[in-house]
């Protein structure tokens, strides 16, 4: 029997419920002009593009080979791009003390180079040097696994996604959202994951804006406006 297969942008039938909703999500015709506004592409003169759309560009980012191993102050300020703000006791413990050392230690072992439906599960399973990270930074005061997601998604942005209380609030608490998406991308031999570069070259956006971070965008843009109360 033949493997299901997916028309592109069309999921095949016995797609999980997660890549069903971003199909869905990406396919509405909102889509291309969400990613444009985000980041200020092609629009009038004046116009402010919303600061998160320098996370992944700011000192050109954080995932360049001379810093991809160490969390700096401009990733801290990229991550304030996105509307959460690491306390200044464990930023500093970050710069300059013991934190900073065992976070650069586990960040030589997560793959920089590999976007996430070319990865193997292993790298964003439980146990993963990305899986101890996000808890070692989760385990200190006041981070919760909002921001410690997103300084894993500044230094590794082909592999770990954005994952905030919107983007939950669109698309479900799956156990694990890098597992789920993981799995998700995968489907239909990488049919979401073409659909995803596809959105970012139809709105004009640079490569260095990765596929991860084009689903985040639209999910993003798409449930915040709908004015939905988020927990």
């Amino acid at each position: 029997m033949a493997l299901p297969t997916a028309v592109f942008g069309v999921p095949a039938e016995d797609s999980s419920p997660l890549a069903q909703q971003l199909h869905e999500l990406l396919g509405a015709g909102r889509a291309v002009d969400d990613l444009r506004r985000y980041f200020g592409i092609g629009l009038p003169p004046g116009y402010v593009a919303f600061t998160g759309s320098r996370f992944e560009h700011l000192a050109g980012g954080g995932d360049l080979p001379q810093v991809a191993d160490r969390v700096t102050a401009e990733d801290l300020v990229a991550v304030q791009t996105l509307s959460v703000t690491v306390p200044a006791p464990v930023a500093l413990d970050i710069l300059e003390g013991p934190l900073g050392t065992k976070l650069s230690a586990l960040l030589r072992d997560i793959p920089g180079d590999v976007d996430l439906v070319d990865a193997g599960t292993e790298a964003v399973a439980a146990g993963s040097p990305a899986d101890e990270a996000w808890r070692l930074l989760t385990g200190q005061p006041k981070v919760g696994w909002v921001i410690a997601g997103k300084i894993l998604a500044r230094k590794r942005p082909r592999l770990i996604p954005v994952y905030d209380r919107l983007v939950r609030c669109a698309i479900g608490r799956p156990p694990s959202f890098w597992l789920a998406l993981h799995a998700a991308l995968r489907e239909d031999n990488g049919a979401l994951h073409r659909r995803l570069l596809a959105l970012r070259q139809t709105a004009g956006l640079p490569r260095t804006v990765s596929a991860l971070r084009v689903c985040d965008v639209v999910v993003w843009m798409n449930h915040r406006d709908k004015g939905h109360a988020c927990p």
